[in-house]
């Protein structure tokens, strides 16, 4: 590695790239991280900032069975870690729901007649499952029944992703929702729960988490600072546009270009790469083969807008978020900037709300 002074390039500087090239700096080996946006690391876990006010693009919570990653992240950001407490809940005709659902709390805010029709349903679909679930509803429906599928996963699901929860993967609904069903939520609010082993912990029954003082950002922006101190190289502004291997030499060569259309090239024996996939393999020399290259062009990717929006605190919520359920209106989520820090709002007669809306770009 002594020969080239660029052994490794880091595309992106988001969580992938900049974990990636923190733990090759701490090993000596030369890195050099290029990030297309001119200001922000983190990626969408980045934190913006308006007149004092930290925005987290997206909500992250800090939270790993793995001590290992636990470890990591409190090598980099160590004190500057707070533990929160989790809450939030759903919207639905004009209620709130607990979220993780919680039977009880379900079952009465939906009132006697509704609450016994979900209770029936989740009996049928008990009686008479889908044997090999395919999709997301069918799996969701088998684990909650029909109703509570309607209600509880059916419009926030779709708002997110853009598609009918019956063109969604079943494999990723027993991801996402692993461990979860209404009998257990039924268990759970009967018999009282003993202590569990964190490794044992469902993700998204987690009680509490660890977040940055100030956004998500000061994780990334202090992994930057230890990259840099280690000898490692960041370069904002450089978008990666064409990435050339050279077989006989072993050597790759990222061509960056930056907002003005000038070019500057780096080269490595490792390029890691966090860029979309439609992207990097378009820009592969030689080319890849055609199907790949077919299959990368055909992939779709999600976006979202978030509003950020600053009024007078009413105390009207303390949840982290509210998932919005309601199929009426297009927002999908809430965030609530002051439950996830105090410090993300500078003056404490305010509130900070990031309003989330899915779309594709």
């Amino acid at each position: 590695m002594a020969d080239h002074p660029r052994s490794v390039v880091c595309v992106g500087a988001g969580p992938a790239g900049l974990t990636a090239a923190y733990l090759l700096s701490k090993e000596k080996v030369p890195v050099t991280v290029i990030e297309r946006d001119p200001v922000y690391v983190g990626g969408i876990s980045r934190t913006e900032r308006f007149n004092g006010f930290h925005v987290d693009i997206g909500g992250h919570r800090f939270f790993s069975k793995s001590s290992e990653i636990e470890d990591l992240w409190t090598e980099i950001l160590g004190s500057d870690f707070l533990t929160r407490p989790r809450k939030s809940r759903i919207y639905y005709r004009k209620k709130l729901f607990d979220y993780p659902i919680k039977a009880t709390n379900a079952l009465i805010k939906l009132g006697p007649l509704q609450g016994a029709a979900c209770v029936l349903s989740y009996l049928k679909s008990r009686l008479f499952p889908v044997r090999e679930p395919r999709n997301f509803e069918e799996w969701v429906t088998n684990q909650f029944g029909a109703r509570l599928f309607r209600i509880f996963f059916k419009t926030y699901t779709e708002k997110v992703w853009g598609l009918k929860c019956s063109e969604i993967s079943a494999d990723w609904a027993a991801q996402r929702i692993k461990g979860l069903s209404l009998g257990k939520a039924i268990r759970n609010a009967i018999v009282p729960q003993r202590r569990v082993p964190k490794e044992l912990v469902i993700k998204t029954l987690t009680e509490s988490f660890r977040y940055p003082r100030k956004g998500p950002g000061m994780m990334w922006e202090a992994a930057t600072r230890r990259i840099c101190d280690n000898g490692g190289m960041l370069r904002m502004g450089l978008e990666g546009v064409e990435y050339r291997h050279d077989a006989s030499r072993k050597m790759w060569t990222v061509v960056a270009r930056n907002a003005r259309g000038d070019h500057e090239s780096f080269e490595a024996e490792q390029v890691i790469s966090s860029a979309p996939m439609r992207e990097l393999v378009a820009a592969l020399r030689p080319n890849a083969p055609a199907d790949v290259m077919a299959a990368a062009a055909s992939l779709k990717y999600r976006d979202f807008l978030i509003v950020a929006l600053v009024i007078k605190d009413r105390k009207q919520f303390d949840d982290n978020w509210i998932y919005v359920h309601d199929p009426s209106v297009k927002v999908g989520r809430i965030q609530n900037f002051k439950a996830w820090s105090a410090e993300m709002v500078p003056d404490p007669a305010f509130a900070c709300y990031g309003m989330e809306y899915f779309c594709f770009e």
